[in-house]
């Protein structure tokens, strides 16, 4: 019965390990125009709230964060009215967007 109770155990510690996600960078796209995040260039999309957000757009995919300040409040600027993204967005991608 402890044999039975001992394989069971590792054949569960086996499956839980295995589990474990492999770490991924989320600063670089790795699609069509694969690349660091910093080449792009951001515009700001203003949320319900009246907060910033950074927002890239690449043709294929999109990347949104919260701006914040250095003590990690949210940044509310007024740069748009709310529900409206301004700025050079979708620039620095070499794949066109059709939308």
């Amino acid at each position: 019965m402890k044999r039975i109770k001992g394989v069971l155990l590792l054949g569960l510690a086996a499956s839980v390990s295995a589990c474990v996600e492999p770490k991924i960078d989320k600063t670089v796209d790795n699609g069509r125009d694969s690349g660091h995040l910093s080449n792009l260039i951001a515009g700001v999309w203003v949320d319900p709230n009246g907060c910033d957000h950074w927002i890239i757009d690449d043709g294929v995919e999109g990347y949104l964060s919260q701006r914040l300040d250095p003590y990690g409040k949210p940044v509310c600027s007024g740069a748009a009215p709310p529900g409206v993204a301004t700025g050079p967005y979708k620039e620095g991608s070499k794949f066109g967007d059709w939308i």
